[in-house]
């Protein structure tokens, strides 16, 4: 009982994640920058980003992306930049150099103002935008009907995060930051010149976004042939007001006669989630567990940022995993603990032994819950794998030592030996002693078979050492257990009855 309550030392301490993260062999730089970054401005920085991340030995080669690509399914803005780095074999690299620690080299390279760093495993990425749209391991997103509303809940949301112990970026989109040229045609002063609506239209239309006149066929591609003014007629709003237009008597007429043209604030995307607009807000943590961290995140906006009626808080990314898969446990390991105690039950058709065996797997987990909290490994979806097969070995080494034991009280029992508690413990003696070796060589196996798990190394190894590292620390306890904790309570059990009788 001593060492089951020590046991609450290690499991108060361990955090919690969905996945641990896996080095894939390359890295996804995802910096976010503020709305109305120019297009030759997004090139300046992916190239200065580029040459700085090729710097480090430990890279072999870098690409970057800004804004979209030509695909329905990337709608990536252009202040959005993603930046695939692909590394060296690890025995190039430096002398104790880690990706823990390269990554945070590369993220104190690349501190430029106005960018919102992400560091990011690729498949990892992909695959959380893909089921959920957020990029770094937590996202918040904020929903209502006013897009200045949501702006300003996510600017509180945001400073408010990075205070918390673990941050390494946060960023909240500016869901109106966006800058439009407007024209707003003056239907009087277009009348007086003998214009109407559609004629201005068409001048704006065809002299600043162009025409597509035809197609050139390149091999298997065509490309459209766009026509319309160039880019030193239309490069500033001064210069779109002076855009002539031809009126039906031949003179010429300055586009802001009819029109005007100003520059205004506006959305420079619409996001929208269950039918409801949202604004996100994209944080990336380092050097904590992501259970802890969004616990004290919901603690410390729930307290400080007041919602307007009509406006709620959603918590996403990896933690949205990590929640889901919480409760669905919370369901699998009450029914996997009923199966084995059913199986138990049909085993022995007693239910207190079955029982005896059910009530002592707590025990045999004290081993696991010590190892990955000195391992310091976080409590994951590998690790909740792992402790469900230790119990159901630690149930098979409970299971063979109580057929032992009853064989060996049997057969005293007919041979007209078992009178007394002494007896008793003789005949249990017996039959533990017969289990002592094929245990020790049960327990030798299982180890041989996870030290090289724990000790791999490679894409995966990540996980299997989560899922490995419960069974090596339960291989220790277990035994022990079995040899100990089980006989003894049977003989408790067992000798209540005889001395009664």
């Amino acid at each position: 009982m001593l060492l089951l309550a020590a046991t609450a030392y290690p499991a108060l301490r361990i955090g919690s994640e969905f996945m641990p993260p896996l080095n894939e062999g390359t890295l996804l730089y995802m910096p976010t920058a503020l709305p109305g970054l120019s297009a030759g401005k997004a090139a300046e920085l992916l190239q200065q980003t580029d040459r700085l991340i090729k710097q480090f030995p430990e890279v072999k080669s870098v690409f970057g992306k800004a804004g979209r690509a030509e695909t329905a399914t990337d709608p990536a803005p252009l202040e959005m930049s993603e930046t695939t780095i692909e590394f060296k074999p690890a025995k190039q690299w430096r002398a104790g150099m880690t990706i823990e620690k390269l990554t945070r080299e590369l993220d104190a390279a690349l501190h430029i103002p106005g960018y919102s760093n992400i560091w990011v495993p690729p498949i990892r990425n992909r695959i959380d935008m893909l089921a959920t749209g957020i990029k770094s391991p937590v996202g918040i997103k904020v929903a209502g009907p006013d897009l200045n509303v949501i702006e300003r809940v996510g600017g509180q949301i945001e400073q408010l995060i990075k205070t918390i112990p673990g941050t390494a970026s946060a960023f909240s989109e500016r869901v109106t930051g966006g800058r439009y040229i407007e024209a707003k045609i003056n239907r009087l002063a277009a009348a007086r010149y003998g214009f109407n609506i559609a004629d201005v239209q068409d001048v704006i239309t065809y002299a600043i976004g162009g025409e597509d006149v035809t197609q050139t066929i390149e091999g298997l591609q065509r490309f459209p042939v766009n026509v319309r003014y160039p880019r030193e007629l239309r490069d500033s709003v001064e210069k779109l007001r002076q855009l002539p237009m031809i009126t039906r008597q031949g003179e010429t007429v300055p586009l802001g006669a009819v029109a005007d043209i100003t520059i205004t604030d506006g959305p420079p995307m619409i996001r929208s989630e269950n039918s409801r607009p949202n604004g996100w807000i994209y944080v990336d943590i380092r050097d904590r567990d992501l259970g802890s961290y969004v616990k004290e995140a919901q603690r410390l906006v729930a307290d400080k940022v007041q919602l307007p009626p009509g406006y709620s808080i959603s918590w996403s990314g990896q933690y949205e995993y990590l929640e889901r898969a919480t409760k669905r446990l919370e369901v699998v390991v009450p029914f996997t603990l009923a199966i084995i105690l059913v199986l138990l039950y049909l085993i022995f058709r007693n239910l207190t032994q079955a029982l005896l065996i059910m009530t002592t797997l707590p025990f045999a987990l004290v081993g696991g819950f010590w190892l990955i909290y000195v391992l310091g490994f976080n409590m994951s979806i590998a690790s909740a794998v792992g402790f469900i097969a230790l119990a159901g070995v630690a149930a098979e080494f409970g299971v063979v030592m109580l057929i032992y034991v009853n064989q060996a009280v049997k057969r005293h029992e007919d041979e007209g030996r078992l009178k007394t508690v002494d007896d008793l413990r003789r005949s249990i003696e017996e039959g533990a002693a017969l289990r002592v070796r094929p245990l020790a060589m049960t327990v030798a196996v299982v180890i041989a078979g996870l030290l090289p798990i724990m000790f791999g190394s490679g894409t995966g190894s990540e996980v299997m050492r989560r899922i490995a590292g419960p069974m090596v620390g339960g291989m220790i306890t277990a035994p022990l257990l079995t040899m100990f904790v089980v006989p003894a309570a049977y003989l408790l059990i067992r000798g209540r009855k005889l001395t009664r009788a």
